[in-house]
């Protein structure tokens, strides 16, 4: 029975890869088709080549930093705030190499720069609100921990 629900599934999912590459065809002229494997390739390159490096590296110098004292209930909110700005980063390159070019100046009106950069300074605040909430609620813990207080009677 599972062989017969994984082959219909993996059908399934061939037909769409089949009518994706159909639609594909049909709205893309040569030329572009031309270029779509070179700039998948350069995105593997650049993905290979300069993003895992920096992301291995930045979770290498996380690591090195976090070996301190109660930095690890820290490490979280550090990790996801570096993630939300790679991510973000990442969706904003094409508007940022774009703004202001081509034929239509009004199709990218707005100073997306200045709103990345406001984005990416909200999530680093908000990133290191929360650092510094759950860091002082560890040192609450350890000062009540310390003093014999233990909560109950």
């Amino acid at each position: 029975m599972t062989r017969w629900i994984r082959a219909g599934m993996g059908a399934l999912g061939v037909g769409f890869g089949l009518w994706g590459l159909r639609l594909l065809l049909q709205a893309v002229s040569v030329d572009a088709l031309i270029r779509l494997p070179l700039w998948l390739g350069g995105a593997v390159v650049t993905d290979d080549f300069i993003l895992v490096p920096l992301t291995v590296g930045a979770g290498w110098l996380l690591t090195r930093w976090s070996m301190g004292p109660g930095r690890h209930r820290v490490v979280g909110v550090v990790r996801a705030m570096l993630l939300y700005v790679g991510v973000t980063t990442v969706v904003a390159i094409p508007l940022l190499i774009r703004q202001g070019k081509g034929v239509n100046p009004t199709v990218l009106p707005r100073d997306y720069f200045r709103d990345w950069l406001l984005l990416e300074a909200t999530i680093v605040v908000v990133g290191v609100v929360i650092a510094v909430i759950q860091g002082r609620r560890l040192m609450f813990k350890r000062t009540r921990a310390s003093s014999g207080d233990s909560g109950g009677r």
